[in-house]
């Protein structure tokens, strides 16, 4: 697993055990999700380059800083949709992009139905956000679409994790730095995080 970055926070082991919990409501649910994809964000900006500028301050010019290359935040739809407003927050001129992958149930494997990116992804740093990183299909088909679209400078983004589906990413894009909340312990024989949280496009939107 050298390419998996766990959030190590406290706050962050508080909020995963909110999402877990199937006594929280959907209101609670998406405010811990939102923090810690708040987390999720100041940790891995720690890779973005910065360009250094000066600065006007009401008393004299200094250094600044400004990220060098365009952020670039493609959700998986739909659950991932649910971490795009925390990133924002943290990085407000952002470009979003969307792609549409379902599973297919009896074959587990994603089955694409929208895609949709800003152009010029070769300049920029392309972050795929997607809640659950179970078996790895879907990401591994993302970053397939993005790769072809010219991205080469990619993370993934999640809130929990599993082996198999980390394995899955580091043998289909090696280069690709994972980040989670959470690494859970495996996958059901139907291709579901334990111990996870349930679906958390279900949870986040009310749809269950």
């Amino acid at each position: 697993m050298k390419n998996f970055n766990l959030i190590d926070n406290p706050l962050v082991k508080r909020d995963v055990t909110i999402l877990r919990s199937k006594e929280t409501d959907t209101a609670a649910f998406r405010a811990a999700l939102n923090r810690v994809s708040y987390s999720l964000a100041i940790e891995l900006a720690k890779q973005f380059e910065l360009t250094e500028i000066q600065v006007a301050t009401p008393l004299e010019v200094t250094k600044g800083h400004k990220l060098k290359k365009q952020i670039v935040l493609v959700p998986v739809l739909r659950a991932g949709l649910s971490m795009v407003d925390a990133f924002l927050k943290m990085i407000p001129d952002a470009k979003v992009g969307h792609i549409g992958l379902q599973r297919d149930e009896k074959t587990l494997q994603p089955i694409d139905y929208y895609y949709k990116t800003p152009s010029h992804l070769d300049q920029s740093v392309t972050i795929v956000l997607d809640p659950m990183l179970a078996t790895g299909g879907s990401a591994v088909a993302s970053f397939n679409s993005l790769k072809k679209k010219g991205a080469n400078n990619c993370i993934l983004a999640c809130l929990i994790a599993a082996p198999e589906g980390i394995k899955k990413m580091e043998e289909g894009h090696p280069d690709i730095p994972i980040y989670s909340a959470s690494l859970d312990r495996e996958l059901s024989n139907v291709g579901y995080i334990l111990p996870g949280l349930g679906d958390a496009g279900d949870r986040t939107f009310g749809t269950f």
